[in-house]
């Protein structure tokens, strides 16, 4: 654990076949990545804290949390970051054929988003897509439209703690596979963000960039 939160081990492709096994098994599950400040923030919200060490998968996201794996004396092997591995099972899905539902982000972005992921990945099928500006009210109509979709993969981009919050509250109904908060991956992968180079992905510096 860093900091009280459980960290799995995992690779990427690791972390993509146990994903799959998921879908294969049609049980809703929660998956967060846990870079830094998902981390820190669980130190002073006890509900997020609760979300993060009950989820089905937490992947090390950060050099930070890599490295406090490390001194703690968990072998983390690999950063896996929320974006490569959205990507990685992105590929994936539009091998196999799992259907991908985008909700969060601005009004465009994920719709944005979704078009370049097809263009990126032929054949990959897209359930659905929403922004993430709705109220309360909505949320039944939202919840609605991603069971009649009978969405695989729910990518969910609310930002940090908000989307644990919602898919914690409406996972069991939605009966999704598998769902992931994916923070501001919509805006990175419609182009609106870039990322930081690799090099200063690898040597930890990202947060940096950002």
């Amino acid at each position: 654990a860093v900091l009280g939160v459980e960290i799995d081990s995992v690779t990427i492709t690791e972390a993509v076949d146990l994903l799959e096994k998921f879908i294969a098994e049609r049980k809703p599950r929660l998956v967060a990545t846990a870079n830094a400040e998902m981390v820190m923030l669980a130190q002073e919200d006890a509900e997020l804290s609760q979300i993060l060490n009950s989820a089905a998968l937490v992947v090390p996201d950060g050099a930070g949390v890599v490295w406090a794996a490390k001194y703690n004396g968990i072998p983390v092997r690999e950063r896996v970051a929320g974006y490569d591995l959205v990507q990685a099972l992105l590929a994936r899905a539009a091998v196999k054929g799992y259907s991908i539902y985008f909700l969060g982000a601005a009004p465009g972005i994920a719709d944005k988003a979704a078009q370049l992921s097809v263009r990126q990945y032929p054949g990959l099928r897209i359930a659905g897509v929403r922004n993430g500006y709705f109220s309360a009210e909505e949320v039944p109509g939202i919840i609605g439209d991603i069971k009649a979709k009978q969405a695989d993969i729910l990518l969910v981009a609310l930002g940090v703690p908000k989307q644990e919050k919602w898919l914690k509250a409406n996972l069991a109904q939605i009966g999704v596979p598998v769902a992931i908060g994916v923070g501001g991956s919509f805006d990175v992968m419609a182009g609106v963000v870039s990322r930081a180079p690799l090099w200063m992905q690898k040597t930890g510096l990202e947060w940096l960039y950002r």
